[in-house]
């Protein structure tokens, strides 16, 4: 995403594709995406994107990850996130949410 932006593009969140009252379908782009991997194809996916993530906050200054209107792309909604806000909802939230479908899958 940051690339895109420094590269002056428009990035459009969450995708061009879905709007954010479609979220729900956009999670099961995800679930068949990866639905082929096996346990350790993706725990590898996971730990390099765990490292991408965590190289991607040490690129930014405290400024631009913690005040409002760090990067275009994170004031792009009427909440105006700052951008570890963004990062957040993203990456640890969903899972909340996802562990009441884990409990579902376990009957």
């Amino acid at each position: 995403m940051e690339l895109t932006e420094q590269q002056g593009h428009i990035v459009i969140t969450p995708t061009p594709e879905y709007k954010w009252n479609n979220i729900g379908d956009l999670y099961e782009t995800f679930y068949k995406q990866y639905n082929g991997y096996n346990l350790k194809e993706l725990i590898n996916m996971f730990i390099k994107a765990e490292q991408e993530i965590i190289e991607l906050i040490n690129s930014y200054t405290d400024v631009e990850l913690f005040q409002q209107g760090g990067r275009k792309w994170s004031s792009s909604t009427p909440s105006n996130w700052a951008i570890w806000k963004w990062i957040h909802i993203n990456t640890v939230a969903p899972f909340k949410s996802f562990r009441t479908k884990i409990r579902k899958w376990k009957r």
